[in-house]
């Protein structure tokens, strides 16, 4: 058995025990009906791109669209253009582990929720045959690992997402600057992607502002971007009686849930972040996903891309 309930502190072990379940799903433009990328904002998602490799005379049996007419004319006979698709997309996780990641009200914390999100990308990613690294964020700093296909780059990023899951703690202290933390790591990502790039950011996006925003529409403008909102269900489903304790690691204070002000407060602060996160899509051509920490995460994501969660063995 795990030395921890891997729902409020996870492991390495238990991140890369994931890649057994990491199937069924992936980033690439062909999204089934239901997924939460296809549509107008999936037909950006790149996927590997197309590299030119020849033109050569025409063969019965090429598609008439790859026919270059330059060539054609010049020649008097039949050339097209052949292309070969790139030997990868690269990505890039953002996970976020500060101490506003650690909260949980149901099945797990946001910040191991985040954990497991960003292991099953990861892990599919490689899958994939593509490149993957990542930033893990936390009140202390960030840790950067470089992109790179290989299993022990994986392993190295879930490593250091662990160590940072292992600090989290009710009693740690909260950095005030929770904006300027998240911002810094959006510019450190921004600094790394240069174009064509995959930019998967798992975070309950706690201190997002307009700089936030700014950050994500310049990493848009030549890149793919995918926001995993991790939240509780206590943002949004509030019961009408019992008490919850909060606190921001130096004091903590007990709410009355039947008072309606207390719930209505509640429900605003997680509310309000959805409508924020919502309303920037006008601005930026980015998918977000909706990832509750009240459940599991496998399943989730099977039914965010469209798919049927497989039954258990």
């Amino acid at each position: 058995m795990p030395a921890t309930d891997p729902r409020i502190h996870t492991d390495l072990a238990h991140l890369a025990a994931l890649e057994a379940r990491a199937r069924g799903f992936d980033f690439l433009p062909r999204q089934p009906v239901g997924s939460a990328l296809s549509g107008r904002r999936a037909a950006r998602v790149r996927g590997r791109g197309l590299e030119f490799e020849e033109i050569r005379a025409y063969l019965p049996g090429d598609d008439v669209r790859a026919i270059d007419w330059k060539v054609t004319a010049r020649t008097g006979s039949p050339h097209v253009r052949v292309t070969r698709e790139e030997r990868d997309r690269p990505a890039l996780i953002l996970v976020d582990q500060r101490q506003t990641m650690f909260f949980g009200t149901v099945h797990a914390m946001k910040s191991s929720t985040a954990a497991e999100v960003a292991a099953l990308a990861a892990w599919r990613i490689l899958g994939a045959g593509d490149r993957v690294g990542g930033l893990v964020l936390s009140d202390t700093g960030l840790a950067e690992v470089p992109a790179r296909r290989s299993r022990a780059a994986v392993l190295r990023l879930l490593s250091e997402t662990a160590t940072r899951n292992a600090d989290l703690s009710a009693v740690a202290p909260v950095v005030a600057d929770a904006a300027g933390l998240l911002n810094r790591a959006l510019q450190r990502a921004a600094n790394i992607v240069t174009h064509d790039w995959l930019l998967l950011v798992v975070s309950d996006f706690d201190g997002a502002d307009d700089e936030t925003l700014r950050l994500l529409t310049g990493i848009a403008r030549g890149n793919d971007v995918i926001m995993a909102l991790v939240h509780d269900p206590s943002a949004h489903e509030i019961p009408e009686q019992g008490r919850i304790v909060v606190g921001n690691g130096r004091m903590q204070v007990e709410l009355d849930l039947a008072d309606a002000r207390v719930r209505r407060n509640l429900a605003t602060v997680g509310g309000d972040r959805l409508k924020t996160l919502v309303g920037w899509q006008r601005h930026l051509d980015a998918a977000i996903l909706p990832v509750s920490a009240g459940e599991e995460a496998v399943p989730q994501l099977l039914r965010l891309f469209g798919l049927k969660p497989r039954r258990s063995a």
